[in-house]
């Protein structure tokens, strides 16, 4: 529910329009629900995020109230929520997932029915909801975040599965994306399961956005 540049795998730059900066480089190996591979490159520069702030406009203070209200209902830092409602919908009150997750924290409709929302596209019902399942999630793993995060994102059946952050794109990139944003670090990686498959055929393409990918399946799917 995400960067600066990209470093070259097997030469360990930062690959950025026009520059050309040495940088230690860092392959991270994932897998997929469906088993498919993933190995990535992920370049450790110094370089600084801006922290999650609640946009300009008619509502942003009522919203800064909103977050700061529930954030402290739920003991959980106003910055963090910031940063995961940044993540989940860019403070888009009425955004919709693809999975249907809805508002702006995101809630799947299941969770929304257990945290007794009416309309969960009401900003007050749905801060008051996502911070109190975040809070949860933290409380079911021990107050670790990434792993809290990962919950909040693929469900906490997923987390424990794995006994750690699922290894599912989607997934990191969503726990690095509010780390980032929550922490001002785009440098920031976190480590997921390394529950890789064996023996399979792979492939390394290059994405639109120049990161390497190695990966099991075929380019374009074929």
């Amino acid at each position: 529910m995400r960067a600066l540049g990209r470093s070259c795998l097997t030469c360990g730059l930062l690959l950025v329009p026009g520059v050309t900066v040495p940088v230690a480089a860092e392959v991270k190996t994932i897998v997929r629900q469906d088993g498919t591979r993933y190995m990535y490159n992920v370049g450790r520069s110094r370089a600084r995020v801006p922290a999650a702030v609640v946009p300009a406009g008619q509502s942003n203070v009522e919203l800064e109230t909103l977050i700061s209200q529930y954030a402290g209902e739920s003991r959980l830092e106003v910055d963090l929520v910031k940063a995961v409602i940044q993540a989940e919908s860019d403070f888009d009150e009425l955004a919709v997932s693809r999975q249907g997750a809805m508002g702006l924290m995101q809630l799947m409709p299941a969770t929304a029915s257990d945290l007794a929302v009416h309309d969960p596209f009401d900003p007050i019902e749905n801060v008051r909801a996502g911070t109190r399942y975040l809070r949860q999630m933290l409380d079911a793993f021990d107050g670790r975040l990434e792993l809290a995060l990962a919950a909040y994102n693929a469900g906490p059946e997923a987390v424990r599965r794995f006994d750690g952050i699922p290894p599912y794109p989607e997934t990191i990139d969503y726990v690095e994306k509010v780390m980032r944003l929550y922490r001002g670090d785009a440098s920031y990686v976190v480590r997921a399961s390394r529950r890789v498959g064996r023996g399979r055929k792979t492939y390394l393409t290059r994405r639109a956005d120049g990161q390497l990918i190695l990966s099991t399946t075929p380019p374009g799917g074929r």
